[in-house]
């Protein structure tokens, strides 16, 4: 999978498979960078790789919440009401731009990406498993962008960013060489196969080190100059999952601390909140997480009293 994918975007490999890992965990995916590096074209190619629907979703300002979940229509013929299912009834959405869509088109997407399942008119339609959101977004301040709320980042799994080219990849990319269309991948994976994938995972052996590891950096983040708001249970299950994944996808039937390393800034820091003093001093989340990592000594194998610096 992450060969074929790589072939729609090259020279981006560790990203690939950080986006595949998620896509296993069938945790929802956040694509942030600047303009023309390659974030559509990973998300087709990603919704590409599953078998079954996928929808792509062209968010813009005057995009309606019922644009997104569906709309319940009133027909004479039958003289019932029917509801008539939007782009969200897929396996994997793509959310093109999702920041700028107003707020409210944002929220639309908060209970389906946590539950599953959307609620209109008072009547609750569940969606297709696997289901995946795969949301992209320019950082860069542009007009007509409105920020993702809290609330809604903390329901992705990972942020990832897809970056500039390195020179010899966008040389062939401008070339033309070797590319292939999102749409002519081939499908090489489907809902059993994540769902074994997924059952495989939760095999995978993690040391009580490496979980304490996890909450120790956790809680350090929660007690935290720089920070306004830690992070929740929410943002260490979503580790304990992802590092399991990694380290079945790595060929290894264990976790180590440093695929928690690995990990820390895709799974975490989206979800941090910098404090007013922070973000004035140009500080990021992922500032503050290096510090963190760095400050915080790495589990061995050898014992659970046994440490070393990182």
């Amino acid at each position: 999978m992450v060969s074929s994918v790589g072939t729609a975007l090259l020279g981006k490999t560790e990203v690939v498979r950080l986006a595949l890992v998620a896509l296993l965990c069938e945790g929802h995916i956040l694509l942030e960078d600047v303009p023309g590096t390659g974030k559509t074209t990973l998300a087709r190619a990603l919704a590409a790789g599953v078998q079954g629907r996928w929808r792509r979703i062209q968010f813009t300002p005057d995009l309606l919440p019922s644009d997104v979940t569906g709309v319940t229509v009133f027909n004479q013929a039958t003289r019932e009401f029917e509801f008539h299912q939007g782009p969200i009834f897929a396996n994997v959405v793509v959310a093109d731009e999702i920041n700028r869509a107003s707020p409210k088109t944002q929220s639309a997407l908060l209970e389906v990406m946590e539950e599953g399942a959307v609620t209109v008119d008072g009547h609750r339609h569940g969606v297709d498993t696997p289901f995946l959101v795969v949301a992209t977004q320019n950082p860069v301040e542009m007009s007509g962008t409105y920020r993702l709320p809290e609330a809604q980042l903390d329901r992705f799994l990972m942020r990832l960013t897809v970056g500039y080219a390195d020179p010899a990849a966008e040389l062939a990319i401008i070339r033309g060489d070797r590319l292939v269309s999102p749409d002519s991948l081939t499908t090489h994976t489907d809902a059993e196969r994540i769902a074994r994938s997924r059952a495989a995972a939760r095999r995978a052996h993690v040391d009580d080190t490496v979980y304490e590891y996890v909450l120790r950096l956790a809680h350090t983040t929660r007690a935290h100059d720089a920070l306004s708001v830690g992070l929740s249970t929410r943002a260490t299950v979503a580790m304990a999952e992802a590092m399991r994944m990694l380290a079945l996808t790595s060929g290894r039937p264990y976790v180590t601390p440093e695929d928690v390393q690995t990990l820390a800034r895709p799974v975490w820091a989206h979800r941090l909140v910098l404090s007013p003093e922070a973000s004035v001093g140009g500080r990021t989340g992922i500032d503050v997480l290096e510090e963190i990592l760095d400050g915080t000594p790495t589990p061995q194998p050898g014992g659970p009293g046994a440490t070393a610096n990182r």
